[in-house]
């Protein structure tokens, strides 16, 4: 008789990932949409880049590639973001990315800054901020006008975070290096966080297909412990009526909705509907042993298999006033 072991070991081997994962996805997702995803993670995605208007006019940009060959298309729904469905060299290559005409991202990690929505004048603390690409793209929406405290522990890719600021223009953000979970030592109160939060990478697998064997379930529970040590601290430097925006490339919902539900303990934090309908709704009810708050629902999660992304999560939670 074939058991439901028997498929984790058939699919673990066919695929090649650690027992474990596939036995959750299973459990997350059941067997058809478990086999589209494993399926989806084999394919490659459609490379993607922002342009960077605080170095070139969009319109002019758009014109520019046209003229050299590259064949863009824009991604709706999220600003200054086009698909690459053709480009005669490689997109790391040219004068225009030296000059910071264009910052090479995913389309979902596009997304969280799109969600956060920063202004011109506004004081954003970006968490884990190297190397940069999404605090270059909360400098785009500010016009460059206003504060953005960036925040990240690693000294190696501070240096990556400072090279992608002065590449694409960035003159309003201010580097500190310091762990995140100390955060609310520095008395910062911002208008909006952005915690993209160091994760397992786990929804990178289309990318980096490694992923599938380099991480244990350890991993998974130690960094969900970070996860939550580091939303204490934003939400703490957070004004009342400000708002921050949590996202993960992680699939493990301890990294997603567990650290969320954990989020909202505070009596003064809720779940705030975000103006962003692609992907699905997040997990609520109970998942493995965990009952979560209905609200949480508003969170989104995006796969390969359903989206065309990577695996990612967001969600946005407010401080009441």
């Amino acid at each position: 008789m074939f058991t439901e072991d028997d498929l984790v070991e058939e699919l673990a081997e066919r695929y090649n990932y650690r027992k474990y994962m596939v036995k959750r996805y299973l459990e997350m997702f059941g067997k058809e949409e478990t086999v589209k995803l494993l399926e989806a993670n084999e394919q490659k995605l459609i490379p993607s880049l922002r342009c960077n208007t605080l170095r070139i006019d969009e319109e002019d940009f758009v014109t520019l590639f046209t003229k050299k060959r590259f064949v863009l298309e824009k991604i709706s729904g999220i600003s200054y973001g086009y698909r690459v469905l053709k480009t005669p060299f490689p997109l790391g290559a040219t004068n225009e990315y030296l000059l910071g005409f264009y910052f090479l991202q995913s389309e979902a990690s596009m997304i969280p800054v799109q969600v956060l929505d920063p202004n011109p004048g506004e004081m954003i603390l970006d968490l884990a901020a190297a190397p940069g690409g999404k605090t270059t793209q909360i400098a785009q929406f500010m016009k460059n006008k206003g504060v953005i405290v960036a925040i990240d522990i690693n000294r190696k890719r501070i240096k990556s975070l400072r090279s992608n600021l002065s590449r694409c223009g960035v003159y309003n953000a201010l580097i500190i290096r310091m762990d995140g979970r100390q955060i609310s030592d520095l008395g910062l109160q911002a208008d909006k966080v952005l915690l993209d939060a160091p994760c397992t990478g786990e929804g990178l697998i289309p990318r980096d297909p490694t992923r599938k064997t380099s991480r244990e379930l350890k991993d998974i529970l130690y960094v969900a412990e970070l996860q939550k040590s580091l939303i204490d601290g934003a939400l703490a430097c957070l004004k009342p009526g400000g708002s921050l925006v949590y996202s993960t490339c992680a699939i493990a919902p301890e990294e997603n909705e567990f650290v969320i539900d954990h989020a909202l303990k505070n009596e003064d934090i809720h779940v705030k509907k975000m103006d962003f309908n692609r992907g699905s709704p997040a997990f609520t009810g109970v998942i493995f042993g965990e009952t979560l708050h209905p609200s949480i629902k508003e969170a989104r999660r995006l796969y390969p298999h359903k989206d065309g992304t990577e695996g990612f999560f967001i969600c946005k939670l407010q401080k009441d006033s």
